[in-house]
Order: C-alpha cells, then sequence, then structure tokens
C-alpha cells in the first residue's frame, strides 16, 4: 500500500482551514496545501501533485461540486480519492456528493483530534 503524504485541502474559512492543516500535520504528519478556493485549488493541484482532496462544499464562487467536476479534468480521481466537508449533513446530500465522486463526507463540526485516523482509514479502505 502506497503511505499517503500529500493532501490538498480547499477550504474558504481561515479559521477551519488552520484546524484542518494542524490537525494532519501535527498529529497525521501529513504535508498539507490548504487553498482558500476551488480556483487556486486549481491553478495548485498539478504542482502540488496531491493523494488525496479534502473539499468543503459550500464555498464562494465556485462550490466544492464544481471543482470538484473541474480538478477531474486535471487530476485522475480515480487515483485521488475526494472526501468533501460539509455542515449539510443530510442523507439525501451525502448520497448525491457521494454520486458525483466523492469517496466520504465528513460533517461539520468535526474532531480535530481523530481527522487524520479518519482519513488515514478511508486512503486505506480505497487502498484495500
Amino acid at each position: 500500500m502506497t503511505e499517503l503524504k500529500r493532501i490538498l485541502h480547499v477550504e474558504d474559512d481561515p479559521s477551519i482551514q488552520a484546524v484542518v492543516k494542524v490537525a494532519l500535520e501535527a498529529i497525521g504528519g501529513y504535508q498539507v496545501l490548504s487553498c482558500s478556493s476551488g480556483l487556486q485549488a486549481l491553478g495548485e493541484v498539478e504542482r502540488f501533485a496531491p493523494q488525496f482532496i479534502l473539499l468543503d462544499v459550500m464555498m464562494p464562487g465556485m462550490g466544492g461540486t464544481e471543482t470538484l467536476t473541474r480538478l477531474g479534468g486535471q487530476v485522475d480521481l480515480a487515483q485521488v480519492p475526494v472526501v468533501f466537508m460539509t455542515a449539510k449533513a443530510q442523507p439525501g446530500e451525502i448520497e448525491n456528493l457521494r454520486k458525483l465522486g466523492a469517496r466520504d463526507v465528513i460533517i461539520k463540526p468535526f474532531d480535530p483530534m481523530r481527522l487524520a485516523s479518519r482519513i488515514q482509514a478511508i486512503w486505506e479502505a480505497g487502498d484495500a
């Protein structure tokens, strides 16, 4: 199994961005590139070559679902799992996000102490 090292995190809220970065770098030991918009993520994704993408659903301008669609033109999403983060925890919404290609959905608010292990579990499940 390939070791997960590089995670692209797309989130417009600076406080959530900071919590996720600390949780994944300090606890998980991952290298995290934080982008504050879908457009920024599209500009950085090829250079950073993420192995995993954590994507906020609700963002101004280009939302998470459009960002996912456009990232698919630059990255092989069959090889790079995408996990949405959202405060909208309706079962129909979660199912819709999975149909769009999300590997999983993490509900906000999330436990920063458990975020790295949750992402590692999703990574390992996809590699099995």
